[in-house]
């Protein structure tokens, strides 16, 4: 029912409701027709079961935010920190007071083109900004606390990254040789075994096997900005493998077992010069030093791990092999080294015309007459 108060500068229409549990609320109009209207609307949604506590959606993103952040105890460390930033910087600062109810389309359009302005932080943060913000919104709507996710903005949250340049074989053998000596094996290993920079650092000596020719991945480094070092599991149960190394790498693993890994199965295969674990800012410095004595600076360290599947790719290798190489467990990823690449389809024309020589040839040889 609509009560009428008398207020300083005129009316206000109290709208009088109760929710489906019985309990009274009240919302206020200025105007009669606004008030009829709510109510009207208000019955309508709690016949046909659509009804929503108007009271639940006033909770500010940026508290329903922490909520959410804190029932995620399944997050991954670097996970966690990414959303945390992504949070503070991206979300929040133009977000963070707005009531869940009076998220719009259009605020969150407005939001979001903000960020590819040309001083925003760039397409790629914004698609993972917006990302994160449609699930933690979504999270409200499958609590029954709005009706529909505000987050309408079309193909907002997919990322097109830039494809990454692919070092030939002589450009990755320039840049083992300018980067220390400790981490040779670690660039090597890197592009013909196509391991993780993570994966890379949490191998030990029990990891290699010279009579296999294989090593086994089985847990990651991953080091947050704080400098803490966590050693876990894989991201996917499919990062957990055996990769067989290439024959031709067998003497640069040998050769790197006896001088730089001590005898203990669990000793680390990459230590610093004091032989603690090697820290992601030394390496990265290294990685540097390399690319800048080698003048091959375009590349980043994931650039190798993309070339060796790209040249596993180029072998024949099926979806199902590259993705048991490369621990992923969707076939998108490797799909797309399976893409043609410029010397590969040089070879299929050669292998062409051979086919198409071959066929003439065989067709001169029946239609020649006989002497």
């Amino acid at each position: 029912m609509i009560n009428v108060r008398k207020v300083k500068n005129g009316k206000r229409y109290d709208v009088r409701l109760r929710d489906p549990s019985g309990r009274l609320y009240t919302k206020s109009f200025s105007s009669k027709r606004d008030a009829e209207t709510y109510e009207a609307k208000m019955l309508v949604e709690k016949t046909v079961g659509t009804w929503m506590d108007p009271r639940l959606g006033r909770v500010k993103l940026s508290e329903w935010s922490s909520k959410w952040m804190e029932q995620r105890v399944d997050l991954r460390p670097r996970t966690r920190e990414l959303y945390s930033g992504l949070l503070s910087h991206h979300i929040l600062p133009q977000l963070g007071r707005v009531e869940l109810s009076k998220l719009s389309p259009t605020l969150v359009r407005t939001w979001y083109s903000k960020l590819l302005l040309e001083n925003g932080p760039g397409a790629s943060t914004a698609a993972k900004s917006y990302r994160l913000l449609r699930t933690i919104v979504q999270t409200a709507v499958a609590d029954g606390i709005l009706v529909r996710n505000p987050c309408q903005v079309d193909k907002a949250g997919v990322e097109r990254a830039d494809e990454r340049p692919v070092p030939t074989i002589a450009e990755l053998s320039n840049l083992a040789d300018a980067i220390h000596p400790r981490m040779r094996l670690l660039v090597l290993l890197a592009a013909w075994c196509g391991l993780r920079r993570g994966e890379l650092l949490g191998l030990c000596r029990s990891d290699i096997d010279l009579v296999e020719q294989s090593v086994r991945v089985d847990r990651a480094v991953v080091e947050l900005a704080n400098g803490e070092r966590i050693v876990g599991s894989p991201k996917t149960d499919a990062g957990r493998r055996t990769v067989a190394i290439p024959p031709h790498l067998l003497p640069e693993v040998t050769s790197h077992l006896d001088k730089y890994v001590g005898e203990k199965p669990t000793a680390l295969l990459f230590t610093g010069v004091k032989g603690g674990p090697l820290r992601l800012h030394v390496l990265q410095k290294a990685w540097v030093r390399a690319k800048e004595k080698t003048g091959l600076t375009k590349f980043h360290l994931h650039d190798l791990r993309h070339a060796g599947n790209t040249w596993a790719a180029t072998t024949g290798a099926s979806t199902k092999e590259l993705m048991a190489r490369m621990g992923h467990s969707s076939s998108a990823a490797a799909i797309r080294y399976q893409h043609a690449s410029s010397n590969r389809d040089k070879a299929i024309a050669q292998a062409l015309s051979a086919l198409a020589i071959s066929s003439e040839e065989s067709l001169n040889v029946v239609s020649e007459p006989e002497i």
